[in-house]
């Protein structure tokens, strides 16, 4: 005689009122342990005492759920394919605008600078956000491109972005500070662009 299992339940994941939140703090510690890379739904899941659809009912992706455990206030796993799918001439300006016009809105901003800020500066932060953006952008990026030097490529666009971040909202330089959304673009975006394609 075989066992028969009972049916799955359809709809929400059982899962108590602090599941949430102690899915958080599980995903800020297996990070912080095991980095980006490491880390797996799974594994976090099991240190919240839960199970691992309850983890994907609440943040979908491991990208999702990083993103809400460390705070990162763009999405460009999301957004940059996107980006990338447009007219490729256009490509490098509509990058720059992206990151630019994100952080002109004051909470991106207050959180990109403390992310940016906590990332130089910790043993911890670093790893985990490298891991990520090198996961889940710089290789979407680098898959999109035709050329052998592919990873390269994506890697000068991101250390181009970051500079800019960190000299325009972190140190503040002031002719960097003052100048326009579209001025920037208009003398980024043909890096980037050259820097992707040429």
């Amino acid at each position: 005689m075989t066992e028969q299992k009972a049916p799955r339940r359809r709809g929400r994941p059982r899962g108590g009122s602090d599941s949430r939140a102690r899915i958080i703090a599980s995903a800020v510690d297996d990070f912080a342990e095991k980095g980006y890379d490491g880390a797996t739904i799974r594994s976090i899941a099991a240190r919240a005492g839960v199970d691992s659809a309850l983890v994907h009912h609440y943040f979908g992706t491991k990208a999702d759920l990083f993103a809400e455990a460390v705070g990162i206030p763009l999405r460009p796993d999301v957004d940059v394919p996107k980006i990338l799918a447009g007219p490729r001439d256009e490509v490098g300006e509509r990058l720059i605008r992206y990151v630019l016009e994100a952080f002109e809105q004051p909470e991106v901003r207050r959180r990109g600078v403390m992310l940016l800020r906590t990332a130089i500066g910790s043993r911890l932060t670093t790893p985990l956000l490298a891991g990520f953006l090198s996961r889940e952008l710089l290789s979407r990026v680098a898959r999109s491109l035709d050329a052998d030097d592919a990873d390269l490529r994506a890697s000068l666009v991101a250390s181009q972005i970051a500079g800019m971040l960190i000299a325009r909202y972190v140190l503040r330089l002031p002719a960097l500070a003052a100048a326009s959304v579209d001025e920037l673009v208009a003398r980024i975006g043909p890096t980037l662009q050259r820097y992707l394609f040429d």
